[in-house]
């Protein structure tokens, strides 16, 4: 991994700083939220005492009426058309009570708008018998047809049934039925409306709401056979219905006068039926959305993303059954958090019982949303990622700003050094010599293994000429005093000892002579005269010379230019091209083909002798050309390795360069000289 990588992710160590600004973000919700419930709990126990002295309000503590058989009157925004529709109610569906059918569900509604009652029924019936003009007015318990019966009662006084039955779809007219009196009702007093549908009817009613008592309950009657008497569902399970759940108009008068904005009041009796509601929960609207901002789904999924999406609003039944309204009914006072449905704010809603001399009357319910309290978070969660994030990039940029700018200085270091070993500038000054940082420290100490591995160089490349020139002095007194020996009469025996060492003598003057031959060739490289010559023909002419010389090897010429121009000397040239050939030699076998070649390339002539052989080590192949570096070794380990180290100053001497690579089944070495062109 690279130092830039590495200081990256050193900077996304920064990320620990939003992270820490929400969880104190949720620390801080969590004690506003706290303190935001006591205050909500403290208004609901005082307002609680003040709906305690409406115990007139709470009719049903007396009667003991079974919660499951009321039905709850709602309240219309709008007056709907008796036509058998549901839809102008604008109320949802699941507001009806379902009671059990022998057919399928029925579904019952009843709302007040005005000073009227509305009915709606909706009854699912696979075949619908309609009344006929003689069996309409008949009683109750010897009904043949299909008909919606509702019971109305007043204890202690007799109860009134209103019966809807009809010969047709479309509007109908209603019969009541008290004291054995059966007869139509005013078309001024009750309308009605009969519509069938895909699988039953609808009834729908309109009924002044001074003839209707305090309790009201529902019968239907079904058959499917005009012929057998109808069975019967009815809304309640005794004789008599039981009250019917409307709103306390004190009690909302008095929760609407200590509603605050943003708040909700709800009142419920001891059953759980509400019984008086005001207020509305309302978003806190700011310059700018919460809803559409991406502050507020950041703050949804930080601050409130582990909470359960549950609805606030009052049950669609009229009747609180949460588990902080039962607690409440229970006596004991409770709090719980839910989530708006169009907002998603969290709302706070607590739930104290109404007590008035031991007796519980019911339960007042006060919800408010927390938009305070997220105007105050969200802000501060906005400047918190707003600055964490400048912070983070900041640091992230700098960061990899200084990562740029050290790696940077570490390359052109690394660049530098390797340049100098290629160039053999070996003390040249190196980059960042002079900083004072680590890595100034590691420039100079690059710079000083460079001057010493120079000056090492430097020794090894002067050693052959010193060894040279001093032990010519004592080699000729050695050969000359052999020379003197020869003459004398000496025995066999010291005959070939003489022998052997003049043969050892020559040998070693030969050895001179090759240490030797690499600062002659510097001395002919420096005055050498240039002179234009073709290269093609030279080394045509020197490869049939060399199959003349080394007649157990193959040489092969390959070029494909005409005339090959160079600036130079082809002596030179040639002494080099015979360090090359002999190294080719010594590394390959009888029988085996040396190619030399010769191509333009460029604007450059690439001179190349490739042989098989043992493949060149890595390690050797930077020191190849180095001088008495030699890859011999068995009979030829006395060999100095100056051939290749000649080579190179002759091919530097002429502006080119030289190089081994391994190819396949052996070596080659590319000479690449400047071309001339041709005049």
């Amino acid at each position: 991994m690279t130092l830039k990588r590495q200081l990256l992710l050193v900077s996304l160590l920064a990320l620990m700083l939003p992270w820490a600004g929400c969880e104190f973000i949720r620390e801080t919700e969590s004690a506003l939220r706290s303190s935001h419930q006591q205050m909500l709990a403290g208004n609901a126990r005082v307002l609680a005492n003040n709906m305690a002295d409406f115990r007139e309000e709470y009719p049903d503590r007396l009667s003991n009426p079974q919660p499951a058989e009321q039905l709850f009157l709602h309240v219309l925004r709008s007056e709907p058309r008796i036509d058998g529709y549901f839809e102008d109610w604008l109320t949802d569906p699941q507001a009806l009570k379902s009671i059990r059918g022998s057919d399928g569900p029925i579904h019952i509604g009843l709302a007040k708008y005005g000073r009227m009652i509305y009915l709606f029924i909706d009854v699912r019936d696979r075949k619908v018998i309609y009344a006929t003009a003689q069996s309409i007015r008949a009683d109750n318990d010897t009904v043949h047809d299909d008909r919606v019966v509702l019971v109305s009662s007043n204890p202690p006084y007799l109860e009134e049934r209103f019966s809807f039955a009809a010969e047709a779809p479309g509007a109908i007219i209603s019969y009541k039925h008290s004291n054995g009196d059966f007869q139509p009702e005013a078309e001024s007093t009750i309308s009605a409306y009969w519509r069938d549908v895909r699988g039953g009817y609808h009834v729908e009613a309109r009924i002044p709401a001074d003839i209707l008592g305090t309790h009201l309950g529902l019968i239907v009657s079904n058959t499917s056979d005009a012929s057998v008497t109808a069975t019967q569902s009815a809304s309640f399970s005794g004789r008599s219905p039981s009250p019917v759940v409307t709103t306390a108009e004190d009690l909302q008068a008095e929760a609407e006068n200590l509603v605050q904005p943003g708040m909700r009041i709800l009142i419920t009796n001891a059953a759980g039926w509400r019984i008086a509601e005001a207020g509305e929960l309302s978003a806190a609207t700011t310059e700018k959305s919460l809803s559409d901002s991406w502050s507020a789904r950041i703050y949804d999924l930080l601050v409130e993303g582990g909470e359960e999406a549950t609805s606030a609003e009052p049950d669609l039944s009229g009747r609180e059954q949460r588990p902080y309204v039962s607690a409440a009914l229970g006596g004991r006072e409770m709090a719980s958090w839910f989530r708006g449905e169009e907002s998603g704010r969290a709302i706070v809603a607590v739930a104290t019982p109404i007590i008035d001399d031991s007796e519980i009357l019911g339960a007042l319910i006060m919800q408010q949303g927390t938009d305070s309290i997220l105007s105050l978070t969200n802000e501060g969660l906005v400047r918190l990622i707003n600055l964490t994030l400048i912070a983070t990039v900041l640091v992230a940029g700098v960061l990899l700003g200084y990562a740029t700018w050290l790696s940077r200085r570490i390359r052109h270091l690394s660049l530098a050094a390797e340049e100098a070993l290629e160039n053999e500038t070996l003390h040249a000054a190196l980059p960042s010599a002079l900083a004072e940082d680590e890595i100034g420290d590691l420039s100079r100490s690059f710079s000083y293994v460079l001057q010493q591995l120079g000056d090492y160089n430097a020794y090894l490349r002067s050693l052959a000429s010193k060894l040279s020139h001093e032990l010519r002095t004592p080699l000729a007194i050695v050969t000359s005093s052999l020379e003197n020996l020869e003459h004398e009469p000496l025995s066999e025996a010291s005959a070939g000892y003489t022998a052997r060492a003049r043969d050892g003598a020559d040998r070693l003057r030969g050895i001179l002579s090759a240490m030797s031959e690499a600062s002659r060739v510097e001395g002919l490289m420096a005055h050498a005269e240039a002179e234009e010559f073709d290269l093609r023909a030279v080394l045509h002419s020197t490869s049939a010379a060399y199959r003349d010389a080394y007649k157990e090897r193959r040489f092969d010429f390959e070029c494909t230019l005409d005339t090959a121009v160079a600036t130079g000397s082809p002596e030179l040239l040639i002494q080099m091209l015979d360090k090359l050939v002999d190294n080719a030699v010594d590394f390959s076998s009888a029988g085996d083909t040396i190619a030399i070649g010769l191509e333009s390339q460029n604007d450059s002539l690439l001179l190349s002798v490739t042989n098989p052989g043992p493949a060149l080590p890595e390690q050797m192949r930077t020191q190849l050309f180095d001088s008495m570096v030699s890859m011999r070794g068995g009979e030829d380990s006395r060999h100095l390795g100056l051939g290749l180290y000649v080579a190179k100053l002759i091919v530097e001497g002429h502006g080119g360069d030289i190089s081994a690579n391994n190819v396949d089944g052996g070596v080659r070495f590319n000479v690449q000289l400047p071309a001339q062109v041709p005049r």
